[in-house]
């Protein structure tokens, strides 16, 4: 009994040496941060909600026949996303790409409430203040899951495009649904690390080039700010998935499916089980694109859009 008493006391010490040292490791200083308006490129912009602070960018010009659009970027990423989707969108539509609270050069306030809920309430109000007063929302992998609560919390939304979303599965790593210290910290600096983040980003991908350095830089932008480690580890404290899933059927916009049949994330089924849930959707599948399906099949996605936006008129197409 002496040694397995010996052994057990030795294991637990062993454990919170372990826990003691990646502590350490998560909360050791690194680089300084910078205000986002340093990062900014001259063609951000950022609206003040109440004292939060988020970027967005502008295409195309407002009009009353011409449709809205608000895109809402996915986990771990920001508006750079859109870059190939949204100019392509710019002919017929008033677009807008945004980041959420938490993400790219927006605020990431420690007290804010991360949870897909109030991120969408969030949405909604910059779209008011924005003009997109008929909007159609336009979601990518976890913006999708806030699009959808979106379309619920505001009464004028027109429409709603689920981009590969994270409602059924989601591809977040699964340490980041553990809020037990300092794992949010961890996956907080985890992704402020440009190789951690080049490396997960590619894993979307049906072809990985696609992440040039480039795209790594911009993603990288919201690591230098001086609220990230803060903010983002609030953020990663807070992570729930699967609450839309009960929400889908309460949706009565006209919704369009753009789905990337080579998700690497989504099992097979999870498209049909999506439009099943989701009365009346359209689903568009792309059988060469993967998860970044806005990405990979940018033209063929903006057409897919553009053909389906006269549904989301009053009295439809």
């Amino acid at each position: 009994m002496k040694i397995l008493r010996r052994l057990a006391a030795a294991l637990l010490c062993l454990v919170l040496l372990t826990w003691a040292g990646l502590a350490a490791w998560a909360y050791w200083p690194g680089e300084p941060g910078v205000p986002a308006r340093t990062l900014a490129a001259p063609q951000d912009r950022f609206l003040d909600l109440d004292g939060l602070r988020l970027r967005y960018r502008s295409y195309g010009t407002p009009g009353d026949r011409r449709p809205g659009l608000l895109l809402i970027h996915g986990f771990g990423n920001s508006l750079q996303s859109f870059r190939e989707l949204a100019p392509r969108l710019a002919a017929c539509c008033h677009v807008i790409a945004i980041d959420m609270p938490g993400y790219g050069l927006s605020d990431k306030p420690a007290d804010f409430d991360y949870h897909n809920g109030p991120q969408a309430a969030v949405m909604v109000q910059a779209a008011r203040r924005l003009g997109l007063r008929d909007v159609v929302y336009v979601g990518h992998s976890l913006g999708g899951a806030v699009a959808l609560q979106a379309v619920l919390k505001d009464p004028q939304a027109r429409g709603l495009v689920l981009l590969n979303p994270g409602i059924i599965t989601t591809g977040v790593p699964r340490i980041v649904q553990v809020p037990l210290p300092p794992l949010p910290r961890m996956s907080a600096k985890l992704f402020a690390n440009r190789k951690f983040r080049g490396s997960f980003l590619r894993k979307s991908y049906v072809d990985p080039a696609r992440v040039t350095e480039q795209v790594i830089d911009d993603v990288m932008l919201g690591a230098r700010t001086d609220d990230y480690y803060v903010g983002v580890t609030a953020l990663m404290g807070q992570y729930v998935e699967g609450e839309e899933i009960a929400l889908a059927p309460q949706v009565k916009v006209p919704t369009l499916l753009p789905w990337g049949d080579r998700d690497r994330n989504k099992p097979p089924g999870e498209a049909a089980a999506l439009k099943g849930m989701l009365g009346g959707s359209t689903l568009v599948r792309f059988p060469a694109a993967g998860h970044y399906v806005h990405e990979e099949a940018a033209e063929g996605v903006a057409q897919a859009i553009i053909r389906w936006l006269p549904a989301t008129s009053p009295g439809g197409p």
